[in-house]
């Protein structure tokens, strides 16, 4: 490759290409190619492609050039797998090409700051066949080793981002996406509503984390379309059982629930629930699956079964958009000068003052006025 430009262009030609149904030879004969060995050699990056001939390309293929050069873009890498209901498909492109925007712009950003892309891969082994206890023992020993203590909802994010040099971003999703994890070589990243529940968005962590760790040995459908119960579903009943053990360890819920002495369920699982962060309705399930609850209790406790999933009183409030990370490593961007105040907001759907309070929501000043 010559550089990284001709290696963008030349992996955007291809993977556009094959999306697009054209074959080498096809789409060699409709540049004016005499043979299809001239468009294998620019996908290999063996052989420059003009600014005439990208151009061309881009016609026959319905995109803009920019599709082809643009850093700040996703095209042609990585794959996104979203939590969704009653979504529709055009809505989820939509978001999934935001997403990639803001996935790409940190990465390119730290690639204009020296960041090396982690290639050290974390994964977890478990296949289609592991038993359900095989994922909780994972979401212990994890637990453990990242010193998640005993309310691993507290600790998470920082320890994705520290432990597998993850992004995760907190962010204005569609109504009916709770989450969605994203594979880009070097960069795995993980997203959250932030308009979810607080329990609701530590579940979505621990279930997209579960998702960044099996991608290989079990990649996630495009869409898991949230249809309860999850029963049939191998993979996803794996994702629950290990997001609930990491989020709500045994040994946690043992102790308290002998503290508990004779005081009232209900109230205990209020109390609880909050503690850990997590939803009162994950509790009593998880509490069932560790046999301190029976399903007649469950049932007895979900008389309201509306009810059941709101978060307890004191519920914490809607985070800040994106991540500390995310936003710092954009704002030193536009310090530095290697990034426009404008287009930085673009970037992020946003206008410069809604960038500014951004910045501000992080205790990070702009040395000039939006």
């Amino acid at each position: 490759m010559v550089n990284s430009l001709h290696t963008r262009i030349a992996r955007r030609i291809k993977a556009l290409r094959e999306g697009r149904g054209f074959s080498q030879q096809e789409l060699a004969a409709e540049l004016g190619f005499n043979d299809r060995q001239t468009l294998a050699a620019i996908e290999a990056g063996d052989r420059r492609v003009s600014p005439a001939e990208l151009a061309r390309a881009a016609e026959l293929m319905g995109v803009d050039v920019e599709h082809f050069t643009d850093a700040f873009r996703l095209a042609g890498e990585g794959e996104f797998s979203f939590r969704a209901r009653d979504v529709e498909p055009a809505v989820l492109d939509d978001f999934a090409e935001k997403a990639g925007r803001w996935i790409a712009t940190y990465r390119e950003l730290g690639a204009q700051s020296g960041v090396q892309p982690s290639r050290l891969g974390h994964k977890l082994e478990l296949t289609r066949t592991s038993s359900f206890e095989d994922a909780q023992s994972c979401a212990e020993e994890i637990r453990q080793r990242w010193r998640l203590g005993d309310v691993p909802a507290a600790a998470l994010e920082e320890a994705i981002q520290r432990e597998l040099q993850a992004l995760v971003l907190y962010v204005d999703a569609p109504v009916g996406v709770s989450g969605a994890a994203s594979q880009l070589p070097g960069l795995n990243t993980i997203l959250v509503n932030r308009h979810e529940p607080q329990g609701r968005r530590s579940y979505d962590l621990g279930h997209e984390l579960f998702h960044v760790l099996t991608w290989d040995a079990m990649p996630p459908p495009r869409v898991e379309w949230e249809v309860k119960p999850t029963k049939g579903n191998r993979v996803e009943m794996l994702a629950e059982n290990f997001a609930a053990a990491l989020l709500m360890p045994a040994a946690t819920l043992q102790e308290r629930w002998r503290a508990r002495g004779e005081g009232d369920v209900r109230e205990w699982l209020k109390t609880t629930a909050r503690a850990l962060r997590v939803s009162v309705l994950a509790l009593q399930w998880r509490m069932h699956n560790l046999g301190y609850l029976s399903k007649a209790d469950v049932a007895g406790l979900a008389t309201d079964r509306a009810a059941a999933p709101s978060e307890p009183a004191g519920a914490a409030p809607v985070p800040p958009l994106f991540s500390a990370e995310f936003v710092s490593r954009v704002h030193a961007a536009v310090e530095a000068g290697r990034l426009s105040l404008r287009r930085a907001a673009r970037l992020l759907d946003m206008d410069p003052d809604e960038f500014s309070d951004l910045c501000a929501a992080y205790g990070l000043a702009l040395s000039y006025d939006a």
